[in-house]
């Protein structure tokens, strides 16, 4: 199962813990719109395709292939990172229950 659909699997549990779930794919809008559609993704899929968001946050082409690196990053609701997750590779992902886990306690 994609990442997206392990989020969405598991979106009753982020939930719980007052969490809201958004994904951004380093895809046109019809390409996130697709990836959102196959994993049937019930949290918004926004569209990076200028790389623009995953170069802020510092996993543009972090392992020098040209891409974003997969990562996640814990926003806290005071807008700052409160837990990241940088992949070394582009399979290297944290599981939804080390997401869960390192969620802010707020």
């Amino acid at each position: 199962m994609s990442q997206l659909g392990q989020l969405e699997a598991d979106l009753a549990q982020f939930r719980q813990k007052d969490t809201e779930v958004i994904a951004i794919a380093a895809q046109d809008q019809a390409g996130a719109q697709a990836s959102a559609s196959t994993a049937q993704a019930s949290y918004p899929v926004l569209a990076d395709p200028d790389h623009q968001v995953a170069d802020a946050y510092g996993v543009y082409n972090l392992l020098g292939d040209g891409v974003a690196t997969p990562a996640v990053f814990v926003i806290n609701k005071s807008g700052q990172i409160a837990w990241s997750y940088i992949g070394q590779n582009i399979s290297d992902r944290p599981n939804n229950q080390t997401i869960l886990e390192n969620l802010p306690a707020d």
